[in-house]
């Protein structure tokens, strides 16, 4: 991947929305960005009827005057398309691009996010006023980078309208190729719902019991891919007026309409949104995981925070403010995670409209204020550490994050209520978390000979390719660990032959010969002592050893954990949800077996290495309110130290 031009260290800024002030304001913000040491602001996200105000009539006057502003201060640019608020005009133009929901529901004007992905009006219009803009300022100098839409299948991402479909049956025909073959993959013969001609599928609306579910499976991939689609346009218009790298705002962990694995290999530079859960205490942690998989995605090259927030947002039920010393120290986590660029929404508060109790770099409440006196400490934290920006962070294990499946897992009708692929994946990272262990997240048909221990805490669907590659890892000498409803279906949502679960049978050397879900609250107890809830299997070893048993429940007597060596390697399954201590004691045996260092740090420590050919940088990160001694270190409560190698520790923002 490419990195931001113009400038070494790390890029330090946020969104600016120039639209909602006057000119006399500009100046003024202007001045207080280069006094807070903002050296990058995205503009242009929200401003299409600005930017053309009757369709096909253009005014780039604004874009001048405030891009002129911005670059005679030394400040650069990501500039926008503004693709994610069409103006009041398309609408009347073009009332078949509303999106439609599954319910029937047309959505009307009047927010922002995106409207049906598959409405050519749209896709003609959109690609039109990217194009304009890459043509007026694709050589700009200001300009380093380009930012297209904002926040793709936010608020809504599939659309059911009249076009989606036409687009659908266009997709599955590019998939399938006959209709013979979609029957079959959709084991349509099942009530009654085989096709005998392409206009007779329709997209999966909600209908009177559960839906074909291969079905809804395939209008996931295909709307993620509608989606992919409307950017890929965007980009390459610019792409012909404009050599700056081009890309859009992810939302990791928290976009569960998009294949980010497909739409990583799409942009030049990854870009992330990312926000706090406010009323999680663990949110801390739950920022890492979202890192992490931001990092990854970015097969491990610097990618940008596009957004987060400075204090409180604005959408959550209890919209917390941030204590003293957490906007810096959310921030540094995540350059201690290999982000290289750290952006904030929005540079001034909004005095109107939804968004004008989110925070800001510069609140409402102006300069005399904690949070803008952070934003400008926080400036100078980033200089500091200049010579970090452009290493790297690497991780010797890695957890299986497969959107797919989790699309499939989610679909009505499985055998418990309380089957949650989140939860499962945040357990086990918080587990590897409290080790020290760094994590890289994995699609399952990545390479893994790297990682000395692969977890797969959900992994439900598994493609007959993507089994392979989990077999061989393990048989080449991997360790790999698996929870409970995984391998349980093929790539259309189909169960393959035979006893449960069929993909991952071999390698985990069982089978399991029925379901046993726990009914709300029941708890089982293991003979090592654990407790677990939420699910239980009837097992039967086929070559895998015993861990530990059931001692009551519907598995009384059974197994509960296993171990089956697979050629050089070998692979572990927990058939329950251990309670807290007895995952983390799991998750131990399973570093052991791997070989794999850890230690539980103390309470709220977290420490994170970047690494590049001439120095190694630990960051020590205190999450909590009390000092923590470690190595030598004082790491007072809510501080952040980077200690460099052979040099002494750094403190950067105590609480």
């Amino acid at each position: 991947m490419t990195w931001i031009p113009g400038r070494t260290g790390f890029r330090y800024g946020g969104d600016y929305n120039p639209e909602q002030w006057s000119s006399e304001v500009w100046a003024e913000d202007i001045r207080l960005m280069q006094d807070a040491g903002v050296n990058l602001v995205s503009i242009g996200i929200f401003s299409w009827v600005m930017l053309e105000p009757r369709e096909g009539e253009y005014d780039f006057s604004f874009l001048d005057e405030i891009i002129g502003m911005l670059s005679d201060a030394g400040i650069d640019i990501d500039l926008a398309t503004p693709t994610a608020a069409p103006p009041a005009w398309f609408w009347k133009a073009y009332p078949d691009s509303h999106p439609v929901l599954r319910d029937g529901t047309r959505v009307g004007f009047g927010s922002r996010g995106m409207v049906s992905p598959s409405s050519p009006d749209y896709r003609r219009a959109a690609t039109a006023i990217a194009s304009k803009l890459a043509e007026r300022y694709g050589t700009h100098p200001a300009v380093v980078m380009w930012h297209v839409h904002n926040e793709y299948g936010a608020p809504i991402s599939d659309s059911y309208d009249d076009n989606s479909v036409t687009a659908f049956r266009a997709w599955l025909r590019t998939r399938y190729g006959t209709l013979d073959t979609l029957n079959r993959a959709w084991g349509t013969q099942f009530w009654g719902q085989t096709y005998g001609e392409w206009d007779e599928i329709d997209a999966p609306r909600q209908s009177a019991s559960v839906s074909n579910q291969a079905q809804r499976l395939d209008f996931q991939r295909f709307t993620s891919d509608a989606l992919l689609a409307c950017f890929t346009a965007e980009r390459d218009a610019i792409r012909a007026h404009s050599d700056r790298p081009i890309t859009t705002n992810f939302m990791a962990t928290n976009c569960p309409s998009v294949d980010y694995w497909k739409w990583a290999k799409e942009v030049d530079i990854v870009a992330n949104d990312h926000y706090l859960a406010a009323e999680r205490t663990d949110n801390h942690v739950m920022l890492a995981m979202d890192a992490d998989l931001t990092r990854s995605l970015a097969a491990s090259e610097p990618w940008i925070l596009m957004e987060h927030s400075s204090s409180a947002v604005n959408w959550q039920p209890r919209n917390i403010a941030k204590r003293p010393g957490e906007l810096a120290r959310n921030s540094l986590q995540h350059v201690a995670r290999g982000c290289d660029a750290v952006m904030f929404f929005q540079f001034r508060a909004s005095r109107y409209g939804a968004e004008k109790f989110h925070s800001a770099m510069l609140p409402h409440a102006g300069t005399n204020s904690r949070v803008w006196r952070e934003v400008v400490g926080l400036g100078g934290e980033l200089a500091s550490l200049s010579e970090v920006a452009g290493s790297r962070v690497s991780a010797r294990v890695a957890i299986v994050w497969s959107i797919e499946s989790f699309w499939a897992m989610d679909l009505d009708w499985r055998p418990s209520a309380d089957l949650d692929h989140r939860e499962r994946i945040e357990a086990f990272y918080s587990s590897l978390w409290r080790r020290g262990v760094t994590v890289d997240f994995v699609h399952p048909s990545a390479d893994l000979t790297g990682y000395a221990a692969v977890f797969a805490p959900s992994l439900y669907l598994l493609a007959d390719a993507e089994a392979a590659n989990i077999r061989e890892y393990v048989a080449g000498g991997g360790i790999l660990a698996v929870s409970y409803f995984s391998g349980i279906v093929m790539a259309n949502d189909e169960v393959p032959a035979g006893a449960y679960p069929g993909q991952l049978r071999e390698v985990l050397g069982l089978a399991v010969h029925e379901f046993l879900p726990l009914r709300d609250g029941e708890l089982v107890t293991l003979d090592t002592g654990a407790t677990g809830s939420v699910w239980a299997d009837d097992i039967v070893l086929t070559g895998a050893e015993a861990v530990a048993n059931y001692t009551n429940g519907p598995a009384a007597s059974g197994v509960a954990i296993t171990r089956n060596r697979h050629g050089r390697g070998a692979a572990h399954y927990v058939s329950t949800t251990l309670a807290s201590v007895d995952l983390d004691r799991f998750v131990e045996s399973v570093l052991d077996d791997a070989g794999v260092a850890h230690a539980v740090l103390p309470d709220g420590l977290e420490i994170v290495t970047r690494e590049s050919e001439s120095q190694r940088v630990r960051f020590l990160l205190n999450h909590s309110d009390d000092a923590i001694e470690y190595e030598g270190n004082q790491v007072e409560g809510g501080a952040v130290f980077v200690v460099r190698e052979n040099a002494d520790a750094v403190p950067h923002y105590g609480a």
